[in-house]
C-alpha cells in the first residue's frame, strides 16, 4: 500500500465527489469504499456503522465476499471490525485460517475466500461510529505503512459520513450516525463498568450490553444506562 499525505485526501475527496454538496452522499460513500480496492492493491473493501443498538451493520462492499465478510460479523458479534470498533483502534490478522480470537466467524469468513484482513476505525468528532476494512484472498503479513495508509484514507469516508450527518438526502444513514454519536460514550462507560466488575474484556463486555438489549427489545444505550444507574451488570429476559 502506498502512503497517502493530505494532498492525496483532498484529491480523492475531489474525485469521489464527496466533497460536492450535490452528489449523492451513499454513492460518495461507495466510491471512497471501492476505491480501496485499487489504490491499496487488495482483493476486497467495505464499510460498517453502527446501528440503533450500537451494533456494526453492512453499508457498502466492493464484492460478495467483502459483503459476508462484514454481515457474519454482524450476526456473531465477532472479527476484526468488531474489535476495531470496540476499542477505537486497527485490528489486523495475517491469515484467518490460523486465527483464534473469532470462532463463530472464522469458518464463514474462510469459505468465501477471505484470508488476510485488516480494519481501521471510522470517527466523526473524534468518536468510533464504524470500520473500514481491506482484505485479500491469501495470507498476508500487513506493515505498519500500510496500516498507517488506510488510516488516513478513512479520512474520505469520513468526509462523506460528515456530509450524510449535515445534509437531508441520507436519513436513515444519518439517524444511524447520530445515535452513535449520541450515545457512545455512555456505551464506552458501561463497557468499562462491566470490565472492572466482571473481569472481561471490551469485545466481551460489549457483548454482554448488547445481548441483554436484544433479549429485552430495547436499545443498548438504554441497557448501558441501567448499568451505570443500579451498578449492577444487566440481565437478560426470556
Amino acid at each position: 500500500m502506498p502512503n497517502i499525505d493530505p494532498q492525496n485526501l483532498a484529491a480523492s475527496l475531489r474525485r469521489l465527489g464527496v466533497a460536492d454538496g450535490h452528489d449523492d452522499i451513499t454513492g460518495a460513500i461507495d466510491r471512497a469504499v471501492t476505491a480501496c480496492v485499487d489504490l491499496f492493491g487488495v482483493d476486497g473493501s467495505g464499510l460498517m456503522i453502527a446501528d440503533d443498538q450500537n451494533t456494526l451493520r453492512y453499508l457498502v462492499s466492493s464484492d460478495g465476499p467483502g459483503r459476508v465478510l462484514e454481515e457474519v460479523q454482524s450476526e456473531t458479534g465477532q472479527g476484526p471490525c468488531v474489535d476495531t470498533f470496540v476499542h477505537g483502534a486497527p485490528v489486523r490478522t495475517e491469515d484467518m485460517t490460523r486465527e483464534e480470537r473469532w470462532p463463530r466467524s472464522r469458518e464463514t469468513i474462510v469459505e468465501h475466500g477471505v484470508r488476510a484482513v485488516m480494519g481501521v476505525p471510522v470517527r466523526l468528532g473524534g468518536v468510533t461510529v464504524g470500520s473500514l476494512d481491506v482484505y485479500r484472498d491469501h495470507p498476508h503479513a500487513w506493515d505498519e505503512s500500510e496500516q498507517d495508509a488506510l488510516v488516513r484514507y478513512s479520512a474520505v469516508v469520513e468526509a462523506a459520513l460528515r456530509a450524510a450527518l449535515a445534509g437531508h438526502n441520507a436519513t436513515e444513514l444519518a439517524g444511524q450516525l447520530q445515535y452513535a454519536l449520541d450515545n457512545r460514550v455512555l456505551i464506552e462507560r458501561a463497557v468499562g463498568f462491566l470490565m472492572g466488575r466482571g473481569g472481561m474484556d471490551a469485545v466481551s463486555a460489549f457483548e454482554v450490553l448488547r445481548s441483554a438489549a436484544r433479549s429485552r427489545r430495547s436499545k443498548v444505550a438504554q441497557v448501558a444506562q441501567e448499568v451505570l444507574e443500579t451498578g449492577r451488570p444487566p440481565t437478560r429476559q426470556g
